[in-house]
């Protein structure tokens, strides 16, 4: 009967539960979403007269472009707030000065209204000139304001044509400013210098390049980068690090971004408590062509210089991002009014430019700091690098003395009856 009793209550208790989340799931959800600011997402398409070739699965590149946006538009998500800039549009004329301007928001950065933007872009006809330059600087600025991610995806199916403003060093004048926007970049049918210009747009802001030569690759690829527009990150913060430690920005556990000149040392403070433990870690980024053969260091030092421990990297050109790390944790104190230690941390690179290539802005840095409880109690400690891996070796050491003496008795015991015989 007891038993009864307690399996009726068990059950009741577990609809009371259940009604409970069913009764209630909206608030949880709220709670998680609740002051996220929207993605914003400009998708920034080449309208130039090339646009009319006709080599994508038998259709113009305009018409495939026409059919990816209208798909993408249908599959948009609700929370992003989508746009469209065109460039080489309008102009139709031979003026170069006049058709460098031609870029225009076609559809604004906002809550998206599927008919309108659909509508906007039926409209399109391959016009005129090609300047990603200046359509990449407008984009930027249709962006602005807000906290949550930015993106802008352009697509373009050849160089651009408004030289001597680069687009690449228009890129990495966005990147410079620390606003947390990234460029993806799509090729159509692209040729060796398209492809090369288009790869260090994306690369400059930790963007993406992506080769296109069907309708249906198109589709899904700047649907992807939508969706991705969506997805939770953490957006760094700008902060300019010092010369010295004296003068360097405080910083607390996030992730931050900063730009270094070649061959350059910045300074950052942390603060670390008693018991506390801080881990760090570095990427610097080769945005433009550098000589091989390049490093980076990490340094964790006193206010009086002496080093606390250090971490280092070196590369050969084979990769375009060079990461270390390091942790430092710091000794618990019997003093409970014990003051914080004021950590400085000091990043160093030795790239240097090849020939020809400005050494300005510099150098993309991204630093993670990360300050957290530390062990709590000695077991929680590696001992030279082992750390419980000190009781299998002893046992292992025991093991083998005692199959040692067994074999050595047996071996004698062999040698005794041989001589016997």
């Amino acid at each position: 009967m007891i038993t009864r009793q307690r399996l009726a209550a068990g059950v009741c208790a577990l609809l009371a539960a259940l009604t409970a989340g069913i009764a209630f799931p909206a608030g949880a959800v709220a709670d998680e979403t609740d002051g996220q600011a929207a993605p914003k997402v400009e998708l920034v398409l080449d309208v130039s007269g090339s646009m009319r070739t006709r080599d994508i699965d038998g259709g113009t590149r305009m018409a495939a472009a026409k059919q990816a946006f209208n798909e993408v538009l249908d599959a948009t998500p609700e929370e992003v707030q989508l746009g469209i800039r065109t460039l080489g549009a309008d102009y139709r004329g031979n003026d170069r000065k006049e058709g460098c301007k031609d870029t225009a928001q076609l559809y604004p950065v906002g809550p998206l209204n599927r008919t309108e933007a659909k509508t906007a872009v039926a409209t399109l006809s391959p016009t005129g000139w090609t300047p990603i330059g200046p359509a990449l600087l407008k984009a930027a600025t249709d962006l602005e304001g807000g906290d949550g991610t930015r993106r802008i995806v352009l697509i373009s199916d050849g160089e651009d044509t408004c030289q001597p403003l680069d687009p690449c060093e228009v890129a990495r004048e966005i990147a410079a400013k620390g606003i947390g926007l990234t460029i993806d970049t799509l090729g159509l049918v692209p040729d060796a210098k398209t492809r090369d210009q288009l790869s260090c747009i994306a690369d400059a802001t930790g963007g993406t390049y992506t080769d296109v030569r069907h309708k249906d690759e198109l589709s899904d690829r700047v649907g992807q980068l939508v969706d991705r527009a969506a997805d939770p990150v953490v957006t760094p913060v700008a902060v300019q690090g010092a010369a010295d430690c004296v003068k360097a920005p405080e910083l607390k556990s996030g992730l931050y971004t900063d730009r270094e000149e070649f061959g350059q040392q910045r300074w950052y403070r942390v603060n670390v408590e008693p018991s506390q433990e801080l881990r760090a870690s570095v990427s610097v980024a080769d945005d433009r062509t550098v000589n091989p053969d390049y490093g980076v260091l990490l340094r964790a030092v006193t206010l009086h210089g002496r080093e606390i421990v250090r971490g280092e990297a070196a590369g050969t050109g084979r990769t375009d991002v060079i990461s270390t790390g390091l942790r430092y944790p710091k000794a618990d104190s019997d003093d409970d009014d014990a003051p914080a230690e004021t950590v400085c941390l000091q990043v160093t690179n030795s790239f240097s430019a090849a020939a020809g290539v400005k050494t300005t802005p510099g150098l993309p840095l991204e630093l993670t700091v990360d300050v957290v409880d530390g062990p709590s109690a000695a077991h929680d400690v590696a001992a030279f690098g082992l750390g419980r891996g000190w009781w299998l070796l002893g046992l292992l050491v025991v093991v083998g003395f005692l199959a040692g003496l067994v074999w050595g008795w047996l071996s004698r015991w062999r040698v005794a009856i041989w001589r016997t015989n």
